[in-house]
């Protein structure tokens, strides 16, 4: 079965860890054990996040006055080059005789999308309630709260087409465990004339999975993250993990807009589009989600 695997950036970074390159290998290395064995009997197409990367990344570029500001879509390309390396090379040590590649991957959006104007996607570290409103103003950051702490919020317009698609569909089909897609793609417009400019952004990486996995016919979405599925009523007594629930019996609008309401969106998109299940779970039991055995599963 083809499965596209979307790893979190805040699972290989989990909240509260140092944002240190050591903490992510030690996260990722201990994923690639488990999708090492899924991999062994399944075609595994890899998609990762990249908001505290990323938001790290453009904090070291602000420390530098010398020069302006990297933009987001620069950055965004750093950290698919940085993350997707990472992922590789531990692929490659728990699958030394597969043919694995990294693909710097390139996603289409609209110019006019509201979310421009709208600024949502969680980036970087957390900071406390005091700290955030310190970095609000100087910095020109827009920020919110991520569960109790908060964290620089950015532009995050939906995908509309990923540009290599074609080229990652040539690399599965002939074998090779493609990581790609990272961050939901590099940001790009496409002008009158066909070329690409990047835009301030950072696509959501589950929603960006979701179309890639619609465009390869994958048999499932597997969007794997730092919590152990999604919860009714989260953060409140009498929480309830759902296990199995309907696409269209969950509505993504309730859930946290940064973090949870997107992978649900995703999943029910991907689950309505192909009539083919999507799960979300925890990094750390990744084999037993992809085989619906932990975490919880959206059907269509």
């Amino acid at each position: 079965m083809r499965i596209v695997v979307a790893i979190g950036g805040n699972a290989l970074l989990k909240r509260g860890e140092t944002l240190s390159w050591e903490n992510q290998r030690i996260n990722m290395r201990d994923a690639a054990a488990a999708l090492a064995e899924v991999a062994a009997s399944n075609t595994l197409v890899l998609v990762h996040g990249n908001g505290p990367q990323v938001g790290l990344l453009a904090l070291e570029a602000d420390a530098y006055k010398a020069v302006p500001p990297y933009p987001l879509d620069a950055l965004g390309a750093e950290s698919q080059g940085m993350i997707g390396y990472l992922i590789a090379q531990e692929m490659r040590r728990a699958l030394p005789a597969r043919s694995i590649a990294a693909l710097m991957t390139q996603t289409v959006v609209d110019a006019k999308d509201a979310a421009f104007a709208h600024p949502s996607k969680p980036i970087g570290p957390v900071y406390a309630e005091e700290t955030a409103g310190g970095l609000a103003g100087p910095r020109g950051w827009t920020m919110a709260k991520d569960g109790t702490a908060w964290r620089r919020v950015v532009a995050s317009p939906a995908p509309q087409r990923i540009v290599e698609a074609d080229a990652i569909r040539v690399l599965v089909e002939a074998g090779t465990l493609v990581v790609c897609t990272g961050g939901g793609g590099i940001p790009v417009v496409e002008r009158d004339d066909k070329t690409l400019d990047g835009v301030e952004a950072v696509i959501d990486k589950d929603l960006g999975a979701a179309l890639l996995a619609h465009d390869l016919d994958a048999g499932r979405l597997v969007i794997l993250t730092d919590v152990d599925g999604v919860y009714e009523n989260w953060g409140k007594p009498g929480q309830r993990l759902l296990r199995e629930v309907s696409a269209g019996a969950i509505d993504a609008g309730i859930f946290a807009k940064g973090s949870m309401g997107p992978k649900i969106d995703a999943a029910c998109r991907f689950a309505k589009a192909t009539g083919r299940p999507a799960f979300i779970g925890a990094l750390a039991e990744a084999r037993a989600v992809i085989e619906g055995k932990a975490g919880t599963r959206i059907d269509p």
